[in-house]
């Protein structure tokens, strides 16, 4: 019995090496798997690699060609660039850090790994000058319209010093003949950071008065808000208590009819 138990555990230490042998190769074998998985190709398959990395199964992905504007998101949607399909996984990384991200910096981070990634030229597109914003022939505030835009930049200014302590930047505001069925709407800034403006409906000022207009013009330097501070730029628990900070009804709305 003594001996027998000597030889089992003499036999102990090279069965253990065998068995690190088989482990080692094995996850050798799942590490080589991983760095072999083929890139997505789809926006379907793109979204479940990015999930696979801690991105929410609530977002849905759509893929654009806008070089401009590379990655945004509002509610459920996720818009991403078709070049980020080739991207290696830090990059991936970094969408998913851009759409969790809980503060000003951890954003602003991943927003320069985004912006530093090459993306490819569209093979169909024709490139062309553009004209800079408002130049573009219905992005112009009416020349009928001026006086509104003048006085409500000077409202956005008083508002900004009276209700944000004076930290909005000052950007461009524009009065919409086209908007139907909407009362106002900003603009993101962008991933550049460049581009932001407030629109105001010319139907609104008309039909609903310049006290309404006002009101608007605050709810969407609450969404400038939310943008210049990094915050996904929507109707969540952040707009809802700034809202509501600076004395407008988080979710009124209006039908333009």
């Amino acid at each position: 019995m003594v001996g027998r138990e000597q030889i089992l555990r003499g036999g102990t230490a090279p069965l253990l090496r065998a068995l690190g042998r088989l482990i080692g190769f094995g996850a050798r074998q799942l590490q080589l798997s991983l760095s072999l998985e083929p890139r997505p190709r789809s926006a379907g398959e793109l979204r479940r690699h990015l999930v696979r990395m801690g991105l929410s199964e609530e977002y849905i992905c759509r893929l654009t060609r806008n070089r401009s504007v590379v990655v945004s998101f509002s509610g459920r949607d996720l818009r991403l660039h078709y070049g980020y399909l080739g991207a290696p996984d830090d990059v991936l990384r970094a969408i998913v850090a851009f759409v969790n991200a809980r503060t000003r910096q951890d954003r602003s981070e991943a927003r320069r790994k985004l912006l530093a990634f090459p993306l490819p030229e569209d093979p169909g597109r024709v490139r062309r000058a553009r004209p800079r914003r408002g130049e573009r022939s219905g992005l112009r505030t009416h020349c009928d319209d001026e006086r509104f835009a003048r006085a409500l930049s000077e409202h956005h200014a008083t508002l900004n010093a009276g209700k944000f302590g004076g930290e909005l930047r000052s950007i461009p505001i524009r009065i919409s003949r086209r908007m139907r069925s909407g009362l106002g709407h900003y603009t993101w800034r962008g991933l550049e950071g460049g581009g932001a403006e407030i629109v105001i409906s010319r139907r609104h000022i008309r039909r609903h008065g310049w006290d309404e207009a006002l009101h608007t013009l605050l709810h969407e330097m609450v969404h400038q808000w939310q943008d210049e501070r990094g915050m996904p730029v929507d109707h969540g628990t952040e707009f809802r208590k700034k809202a509501r900070a600076v004395g407008i009804t988080p979710l009124a709305r209006r039908n333009v009819a």
